[in-house]
């Protein structure tokens, strides 16, 4: 029996393409299976951000939803209006780092370039941020609402606009006012309408001759007989100051927010008016006039004439005789 025997030649070529085949097999397995990771990941990074999405608008509705369930002293359309889109963007930012995390980017890194890049703006854009931080604060306290009157940043008037950056106000002039939310949270805020009542309180001068008791029973007399001034607490009137030319009658009455003004001007003008009736004088300053002539002018002093021949040449030699220049000479 013979064995056939094969060139070298021939087997060299065999090895040569099988090895070919496999490694093209090898790399078609290869790409397929990057392929398929590929996609895999793709398919499912596009199922997480149609999720995330999803879950972000939803939250979002949520959040905003709460705020309309709270009671109507804490509700507020811009504090509603943040949180919701607060809550959507964390969604979002949170969907998105999984996106990449699954797509093969590495998420730390990216993680660290936004941490420094937040920390950057931060510090570029810090007032604009404390207006921001303060503005929330307000919409969270709430020590003031739109259409109270108020005195914010040392200025007063009345709120027309509330946001996260701003408090727009309208002064009794009519003037617009805006003034940033980190110096009016910062600052002492006064509001005059979130309150039930209000105290009036009015100095009236009388003159030392008149009769204090008398005066007094007038102040009270137009208090108590005004209806928009409140029986609890009552009215209260005394002598608060004797002053350089007037006895100081003090009255405080307490009265609704709505009508603080108009009783006040209506209490000052009853008043005066009680007073006239009364025959009670108001004193008022009063100026007196010096009015100062010309003297006419006085003639010259006369000095006596000294005798002696060195009198008039001496200032300080005394009036009268006086001795020779020389003494005699003997005869």
């Amino acid at each position: 029996m013979q064995t056939a025997v094969v060139p070298a030649a021939h087997s060299d070529l065999a090895t040569q393409v099988g090895a070919a085949v496999t490694a093209q097999t090898v790399a078609v397995s290869k790409f397929t299976n990057v392929a398929g990771d590929f996609f895999t990941n793709a398919a499912i990074s596009l199922l997480i951000l149609v999720v995330t999405l999803w879950l972000a608008t939803w939250a979002s509705r949520l959040a905003k939803a709460a705020f309309h369930r709270l009671p109507k002293g804490h509700q507020d359309e811009t504090l509603g209006g943040f949180v919701s889109s607060l809550v959507r963007y964390i969604v979002v930012m949170i969907g998105g780092i999984a996106v990449l995390n699954r797509v093969g980017f590495q998420t730390t890194s990216i993680i660290t370039v936004l941490g420094a890049a937040s920390l950057a703006i931060g510090l570029a854009l810090q007032g604009a941020l404390s207006n921001v931080a303060a503005g929330v604060m307000v919409l969270m306290m709430r020590p003031y609402r739109v259409g109270d009157f108020v005195t914010v940043a040392g200025k007063s008037g009345t709120v027309k606009k509330l946001d996260l950056f701003n408090t727009e106000l309208v002064d009794p002039d009519g003037l617009k006012i805006v003034a940033p939310n980190g110096k009016c949270f910062g600052d002492v805020m006064i509001n005059y309408t979130d309150i039930p009542r209000r105290r009036i309180q009015l100095q009236f001068g009388i003159d030392y001759d008149d009769s204090i008791e008398q005066a007094i029973d007038e102040v009270m007399s137009v208090a108590c007989g005004d209806e928009r001034v409140l029986k609890q607490p009552a009215p209260w009137c005394m002598v608060t100051e004797l002053a350089a030319s007037q006895v100081t009658v003090e009255l405080r009455a307490w009265s609704s927010v709505q009508d603080y003004w108009t009783t006040r001007f209506d209490l000052t003008r009853k008043v005066k008016e009680a007073f006239d009736a009364a025959g009670i004088t108001i004193p008022f300053p009063t100026q007196a006039t010096v009015i100062r002539t010309e003297r006419p002018p006085q003639p010259p002093l006369e000095h006596k004439a000294r005798r002696g021949p060195d009198s008039a040449s001496d200032p300080r030699a005394p009036e009268g005789d006086a001795p020779p220049a020389k003494p005699p000479e003997p005869d």
